[in-house]
């Protein structure tokens, strides 16, 4: 937008950004900034809390790479997504999960539409609020996806509107994840997490040397068996010590959302998100444990993870246990999502569907 009102107070958005040669796009008010690499997936690459500074979004050691300076060192379907892979929060549609082949189309990890360029038109630009709106197309499916990002003037929650649709003429299956990684300095071993009443499915077998959960297990939150024997107490994030890297599942939630918040800064982290459709909340947990590609024993940080299914073996696996999401041709799955920054001391109870946290 060549014309923009370039505010400096209330609430302002920009798409006359790039970073590394990658279309970005900013939206913020008084209390948060929110930056988007609308050429790479739309990714949420940075969402940070103003008062306090503090930034949730987690970040690889390697950072953003463009995709269109480089040519693949391989072929692997995963190792090119790790390559490219910022951190930070992307939408994972229509395969979450390792690679596979479906209906034809050989689906990388984690693909394919967060790999692509996305269009971007902002769709409100005032001081009151201040909307974007980003769209893109599926490479190997019919799927078409829409998210709307609107940030309100003294909110510190970012709302988003996502619409997936199928464009083909025949009915479809998929796998849709909110791929979000939290990292430090907010994410801590003093940093608590709140979820509501909810069964923890660990994964079914263990997936790094590493790994130190009993595989396998179904039981109520919030303790969980070690391989090694004794339990673990989900609601407390394990310190870069710990050296762990495991994949855990929480489902069964009346309402779906969740909380971090560090009491050692009184900052925390909201997720709510509807758990008629994201039916399974994945717990992606590298507490420094990924040793060799990529993670080399650096990385420390978890993926909390809004997913219609069970569990990251791809959208085979997920068709085969009946929780992949159905969609018939023609037909659109619309969700809302609040996530942002909070502050407060004490216990969270609940994050309600419009994002207000209450102790």
């Amino acid at each position: 937008m060549h014309y923009q009102n370039e505010r400096t107070h209330g609430c302002r958005v920009s798409d006359s950004w790039t970073y590394r040669g990658l279309k970005t796009v900013v939206l913020e008010n008084e209390l948060v900034r929110v930056i988007v690499l609308a050429d790479k997936g739309a990714d949420i690459y940075s969402f940070v809390h103003k008062p306090s500074d503090t930034e949730f979004m987690w970040r690889t050691p390697w950072g953003v790479r463009n995709p269109a300076l480089s040519v693949p060192p391989t072929g692997d379907p995963g190792s090119v997504w790790l390559d490219f892979y910022e951190g930070g929060w992307q939408t994972a549609v229509p395969h979450g999960g390792y690679p596979d082949t479906v209906a034809g189309a050989e689906m990388g990890l984690h693909g394919d539409v967060n790999t692509i360029p996305w269009d971007a038109v902002v769709i409100a630009d005032s001081t009151e609020l201040v909307s974007v709106r980003f769209s893109a197309k599926s490479v190997r499916t019919p799927f078409a996806i829409e998210k709307t990002l609107t940030l309100r003037s003294g909110s510190s929650m970012l709302q988003l509107d996502e619409t997936l649709t199928n464009e083909g003429e025949e009915p479809q299956d998929a796998v849709w994840l909110e791929h979000i990684a939290i990292g430090p300095p907010f994410l801590s071993g003093d940093t608590r997490l709140y979820v509501p009443d909810c069964t923890i499915l660990s994964h079914p077998a263990g997936i790094d040397p590493n790994s130190k959960l009993a595989p396998g297990h179904e039981g109520p939150w919030p303790m969980a068996p070690l391989a090694a024997g004794g339990k673990t107490d989900f609601s407390h994030i394990p310190p870069p010590e710990d050296r762990s890297l495991d994949m855990a599942y929480m489902t069964g939630m009346a309402e779906g959302w969740y909380a971090l918040h560090n009491p050692a800064t009184g900052v925390g982290w909201a997720v709510a998100y509807p758990a008629d459709v994201f039916k399974y909340l994945w717990f992606w947990r590298n507490f420094a444990g990924g040793f060799g590609y990529p993670w080399y024993g650096r990385c420390y940080n978890l993926g909390l993870e809004p997913c219609t299914s069970f569990h990251n073996g791809g959208l085979r696996q997920a068709q085969e246990n009946g929780t992949a999401l159905h969609v018939q041709a023609g037909e659109s799955v619309s969700v809302t999502i609040q996530a942002g920054a909070f502050s407060g001391a004490g216990e969270v109870r609940r994050v309600s569907p419009d994002g207000v946290v209450e102790f």
